[in-house]
């Protein structure tokens, strides 16, 4: 089993997209790279905490790449816009690849590279490559939100 770790505004479409890849064995939403110990959503929604609306995905490696998995990820939101998704605006909705080892690292920086060369935005990728802190999971009635209140809550899926 590997672990990935993606922010792409509102973890719940962020979530159920995911969910919906062979391979992908196991996702919880949470938030990380904050500075704040134990964040809560009620204080990461303030913006104030420095910490994303993120997704760790536990995945099958024989089954899915880690270059599969950031391809996805590039594909499920607007890696172009700033502390911004759809309606959902703040630092707490950036775009991050949260990386576990240099390896990850390394990845992530080729395929901002590569789907940039693509051109298929029309402006620059903002998406931060950033070391993974500690992943705080979120309340429970945030995980697996889609599943159980249905896809209209989130713009993204």
């Amino acid at each position: 089993m590997a672990t990935a770790i993606f922010a792409a505004g509102c973890f719940w479409g962020v979530e159920a997209w995911f969910e919906r890849i062979d391979g992908v064995v196991e996702t919880k939403v949470g938030y990380t790279g904050g500075k704040v110990d134990r964040p809560y959503y009620e204080l990461v929604k303030t913006g104030k905490t420095g910490h994303a609306e993120s997704i760790k995905i536990d995945y099958d490696a024989s089954v899915i790449s880690y270059q599969q998995l950031v391809d996805a990820f590039f594909e499920c939101h607007d890696p172009t816009s700033k502390n911004r998704q759809g309606e959902d605006v703040g630092s707490q909705y950036r775009s991050v690849i949260f990386y576990l080892d240099e390896s990850q690292r390394y990845i992530a920086e080729e395929k901002i590279k590569q789907w940039n060369e693509k051109g298929v935005f029309k402006k620059s990728i903002v998406t931060e490559v950033a070391q993974a802190g500690t992943f705080y999971d979120a309340e429970e009635y945030h995980q697996k939100y889609l599943q159980k209140n249905g896809s209209a809550a989130c713009g993204i899926v």
